[in-house]
């Protein structure tokens, strides 16, 4: 059962009300937000249901089977806020569980109307009649997009009376991205608690790990830590990646025994009410990082550090990115992982993109509701640099993203082989503030000494 607080429901009516005013300001129209489908696991068996994030976030309504449709031509007295849902239906509620039906989940979610879901095809050709434009996830559904082409075809068999179709469809998505890229209070406020449950899983993997272990037994204590603080769900696929399967960047917990000397890299987190959280870690299976994983992990963690410090609003969305990567192209010629002979300098390093083979992703991405969230990364107005790309767009306050360098250091001609086989990763979730950034998931350790120490006191 999902229902929601008064607060709640006043926070979804407000997103509607943006996205109403954003259309009525681009000339009016009719938009139009399906749910997920259920999709079948095998013969009569579904995948766990989980609800469309665009949906949600206009809705909090997490059952299947649903659409949200916003009028923004509505007439005074009319509805301009629609859900069609599931009826009420006690037989499939004993199988299925609790049903809000149309008119509970109207009152429960501040919604102006609502209606079967299966009256959809009825009530559709009404609503865009003489509406002058649809707005939906254009080419995203084909369901949805042959829906749209029958409901059309229903108000244009009417032209003879006088009744007009839309003439114009567009794409809802752009704007639904850019609100959800700036997260208000009340999705700061479960990201923070979603964080808090994934660094106690990260706390609990770290104090039970011991060598000897296999990896899928180190996700049991992560998955079993999400539900017990009700979490619904990890946020993504958990990465347990014990000695050299660290290298491998969405390696999925497997059944490699945890040796002695093994760092171990667990990318894993919650989420909790539609909000992912995404942390990484790097430990020593024995609870002591040897001499060469030390070096290695101060050179990941001091490129966090510096990426921190450049993750503030007002600048590009690479700044934090750029700045880990002159750290960590450093620490690659300090090690004599990249050959100083050839390539003396940072700026040499990452003209000849060297550190690719060992750093080869981004410092970071969007994070919210999706674990890679909504919104692009460049500014898609600016003008085209003299490589054809957009500018990096700008970082503002409550734009929430992930601050995670790495190293991945594979057995190599010219590795220095005591490195061989490392692979270290250091993630956070920030919120960007107007002078820096706040880290909602500090509550597990990075500092090497405060591992081993948390280690020690198991």
């Amino acid at each position: 059962m999902n229902s929601q607080t008064e607060s709640a429901i006043d926070v979804y009516r407000a997103r509607r009300a943006r996205v109403l005013a954003a259309l009525a300001a681009a000339g009016g129209g009719v938009a139009i937000v399906p749910t997920a489908p259920e999709v079948m696991r095998n013969r009569d068996t579904d995948y766990p249901f989980r609800h469309d994030s665009y949906f949600y976030y206009l809705t909090g309504f997490a059952e299947p089977e649903a659409t949200l449709v916003l009028d923004a031509g509505a007439k005074d007295g009319e509805p301009s806020s629609i859900l069609f849902c599931r009826e009420k239906n006690v037989e499939r509620e004993t199988w299925e569980g609790f049903r809000f039906g149309p008119e509970a989940a109207r009152e429960a979610f501040g919604l102006d109307a609502a209606f079967p879901a299966d009256s959809l095809d009825e009530h559709m050709p009404r609503l865009i009649a003489e509406s002058p434009a649809l707005h939906y996830a254009l080419g995203a559904s084909a369901s949805l997009d042959e829906k749209v082409r029958g409901w059309l075809a229903a108000v244009r068999a009417q032209s003879r009376i006088g009744v007009r179709a839309p003439s114009f469809a567009h794409d809802l998505l752009p704007l639904l991205d850019e609100m959800r890229l700036v997260k208000d209070a009340h999705e700061v406020a479960i990201m923070r608690r979603a964080a808090s449950i994934s660094a106690e899983a990260h706390r609990r993997a770290m104090r039970a790990c011991r060598p000897g272990m296999r990896e899928y037994e180190i996700e049991a204590e992560l998955l079993y830590t999400f539900r017990r603080h009700g979490a619904q769900a990890p946020a993504y696929g958990s990465i347990v990646a014990a000695g050299a399967n660290a290298c491998v960047l969405h390696y999925p917990a497997g059944n490699t025994v945890v040796q002695e000397g093994d760092l171990i890299l667990i990318d894993a987190a919650c989420e909790l009410d539609g909000y992912a959280s995404d942390i990484t870690r790097t430990f020593p299976a024995s609870g002591r990082f040897t001499s060469a994983q030390r070096e290695l992990y101060d050179i990941v963690l001091a490129a966090q550090a510096a990426a921190i410090d450049a993750t503030r609003a007002g600048v590009s969305f690479d700044a934090p990115h750029q700045a880990a990567l002159r750290v960590l192209s450093q620490g690659l010629l300090d090690t004599g992982i990249v050959d100083k002979t050839q390539l003396p300098t940072v700026d040499d390093v990452i003209a000849q993109r060297a550190y690719a083979p060992f750093y080869m992703h981004r410092t970071g991405h969007w994070i919210g509701m999706d674990v890679h969230d909504a919104g692009n990364y460049r500014d898609h107005d600016g003008p085209l640099d003299e490589a054809g790309a957009r500018p990096w767009r700008m970082l503002k306050p409550g734009m929430a993203l992930t601050i995670e360098p790495g190293l991945y250091v594979r057995a190599a001609e010219g590795v220095p082989e005591r490195y061989w086989n490392i692979g270290i990763r250091i993630e956070d979730d920030a919120i960007v503030t107007e002078n820096g950034c706040e880290l909602l998931t500090r509550e597990v350790p990075v500092a090497a000494d405060e591992i081993e120490a948390l280690m020690r006191r198991t």
